[in-house]
């Protein structure tokens, strides 16, 4: 059970919804980090714009970004 409440959509502040409309659409869910980052709007924009930044095309693919980041969740025995 989550320690801080995980938002939905409907109950973010609304400078927020299209961050999660985005998120949506574009991976189908909003990850669980950032319903809980979404009590403080401007925690979560700045959360957001690294993530995107992140893991937008470059040198590296997006694919190959997100393989990494599961086995180094893998590597230190994280079950989320």
């Amino acid at each position: 059970m989550a320690r801080i409440p995980l938002l939905q959509t409907s109950d973010v502040d609304p400078s927020c919804a299209p961050l999660f409309q985005d998120f949506e659409r574009e991976r189908g869910a909003v990850p669980n980090m950032f319903r809980a980052l979404s009590h403080d709007p401007e925690l979560l924009k700045t959360w957001f714009a690294m993530f995107r930044a992140t893991l937008r095309e470059g040198a590296v693919s997006t694919r190959v970004k997100e393989m990494v980041a599961v086995r180094v969740s893998k590597l230190n025995t994280c079950r989320y």
